[in-house]
């Protein structure tokens, strides 16, 4: 199980990362359930040196779900460290700083991966009791469809 890690110290570095937020035409929210602690979150991952965010969202989405994807609009900027310092369940501590964008589906199909139990859409009013704490907040924003980003 991923959870938030109180201890800053223990953080092995800050990472930047992205996330995305896929509705459907019936604006139910595509989730990714991880691999990696069995939570369900939003699909998005490390940003990887040399490549920019827009291309990292691109590249998490279709590795995670098989989806290809544009980017619509930037949700926010994420890194306050109460919300974005996480313990994996190997014991790594890491601080994220999060560039979450809402994206719109160009092709593809849904398919999971190494990285994915299970993939499903649902009504952003009954996520899953496991979803991840910290990516609440992104959709709360990504639901309030304000132009200007948020940075929290």
């Amino acid at each position: 199980m991923i959870t938030l890690e109180p201890n800053y110290e223990r953080a092995l570095g800050i990472r930047p990362s992205v996330s995305a937020v896929i509705f459907d035409r019936r604006g139910r929210l595509l989730l990714q359930q991880r691999s990696d602690g069995g939570q369900w979150g939003l699909p998005g991952g490390s940003v990887e040196i040399g490549e920019s965010v827009r291309d990292a969202v691109r590249r998490e989405v279709q590795e995670e779900t098989g989806l290809h994807v544009s980017v619509r609009r930037l949700v926010g900027v994420y890194s306050e460290p109460a919300r974005q310092v996480v313990r994996y369940p190997d014991g790594n501590v890491w601080h994220y700083v999060n560039v979450c964008f809402e994206c719109a589906v160009r092709g593809g199909a849904l398919a999971t991966s190494d990285e994915t139990l299970a993939l499903d859409y649902f009504p952003v009013r009954r996520l899953p009791g496991s979803f991840l704490s910290n990516h609440r907040i992104r959709v709360r924003d990504a639901c309030a469809r304000r132009v200007a980003p948020f940075v929290r």
